[in-house]
């Protein structure tokens, strides 16, 4: 095949247009980092409870270790990705999963406050270090099929904090704190992982792209672009502030309203989870298929009603509407990702950080105002609240188009 004459320009790397095939070996090992790396992410909120005891914690000092972790992971990782799009530090994949190593081992041996809220920092450190890069490694090995690799990519973080809460509850939950010591064993292995996709990134560092989904790129300009990127804000913080409700504290929800023990609610939890992970991977394939418009809008639009009826259902039907909104709202995440990487192309690994890092950052913003709220109006008001947030999806109708 003769080779395209065409190029384009991402950071300072130069891209032929020839199209290529998905490097599947690739999309698998960062999904399995991504895993990984997460999984160690979800032992934090998952030990809530028995931290909010050992340490008499309020449930306003438990939003604010959420938010430490999640503003140290949101603030970096925007500059992070603008860095490496000129200047690529592909072992910087291995050297964050270092810092989230040592943040583990603190977390495992905190005797107070003060060292859950560094340990919690360390933890998002190396969490901003991984996002960008790691989705960076995604795209160039999407071989063009950028919403199916975001989302292979997406799906591995969404298992891994569905199976933390779980291996929590059989690790940490029956035999201490200091357990948590255990979890150093998955960030060792992500070391090794991120050591070999480094290298491989070194080597294909001048991987081509599809030339089709560049060919029907539409970057957008002006005052489109600033309306495109404020809409994806206002749905992030719907999306987010409302799954941070019940990853956060839908144990306490069923432990208060329907007397469940910490154990049988961190079931239903992983349930939960598991239904964001299976909704993150359907959307982005759906999202090559039929646009990345269309599958933010179906996400939010459908997600509304569910929302609505959530906190009046009884035990039963919480569960499955539960999981049918981790489902829905889920898929949107990564269509939101590729649609902003298309309005502004050759800035990847920016939008990445953009993307990951707003996302931790309402997160963990929102995790501190919903603990609050919770001390002061009780955590059945707080999911009454949260029920009206996917009505804000309704700026989704509102997007430019990034296609021609």
């Amino acid at each position: 095949m003769m080779p395209n004459p065409q190029s384009s320009e991402i950071g300072t790397t130069t891209v032929s247009n020839q199209p290529t095939q998905m490097v599947t070996s690739m999309i698998a090992a960062v999904a399995i980092a991504h895993l990984l790396n997460d999984l160690i992410q979800a032992v934090l909120p998952a030990i809530y409870p028995m931290l909010k005891v050992n340490f008499q914690l309020s449930f306003t000092q438990i939003g604010l270790i959420s938010l430490v972790y999640q503003v140290t992971a949101s603030l970096l990782q925007p500059w992070i990705g603008l860095y490496t799009d000129k200047h690529p530090k592909p072992y910087l994949l291995p050297m964050g999963m270092g810092v989230t190593l040592i943040g583990i081992a603190g977390l495992a041996f905190s005797a107070n406050f003060g060292m859950l809220l560094l340990s919690s920092a360390l933890i998002g450190v190396g969490s901003s270090t991984f996002h960008p890069e790691a989705s960076r490694v995604a795209r160039m090995a999407s071989g063009g099929k950028f919403g199916t690799a975001q989302s292979a990519f997406q799906v591995g973080g969404n298992s891994g904090s569905a199976i933390g809460p779980l291996l929590a509850a059989a690790i940490i939950i029956p035999n201490g704190q200091a357990a948590t010591a255990w979890f150093m064993l998955f960030a060792l292995l992500a070391i090794w992982v991120l050591y070999q996709v480094s290298r491989w990134t070194i080597k294909h560092k001048k991987s081509t792209v599809n030339a089709a989904s560049q060919a029907i790129q539409n970057k957008l300009h002006g005052k489109t672009l600033y309306r495109a990127l404020g809409l994806i804000a206002i749905l992030m913080l719907a999306k987010f502030t409302y799954i941070v409700s019940l990853s956060n504290y839908y144990t306490f929800y069923l432990m208060e309203k329907f007397d469940l023990s910490l154990k049988t609610a961190q079931f239903y939890l992983f349930g939960f989870l598991a239904a964001v992970a299976l909704g993150t991977f359907v959307g982005g394939p759906i999202g090559d298929k039929i646009g990345r418009k269309a599958v933010i809008i179906i996400s939010f639009v459908g997600m509304a009603p569910f929302a609505l009826i959530l906190p009046h259902a009884d035990l039963t039907w919480t569960l499955i509407l539960s999981v049918i909104s981790g489902l829905v709202m889920s898929s949107a995440f990564s269509a939101m990702v590729v649609y902003a990487q298309e309005a502004v192309p050759g800035r990847v690994g920016m939008i990445a950080g953009m993307m990951f890092g707003l996302m931790f950052g309402i997160s963990g913003i929102a995790a501190a105002a919903l603990g609050y709220l919770a001390d002061h109006q009780g955590i059945q008001w707080v999911f009454m609240l949260c029920s009206f947030l996917p009505l804000l999806g309704i700026g989704s109708l509102f997007l430019p188009n990034t296609k021609k």
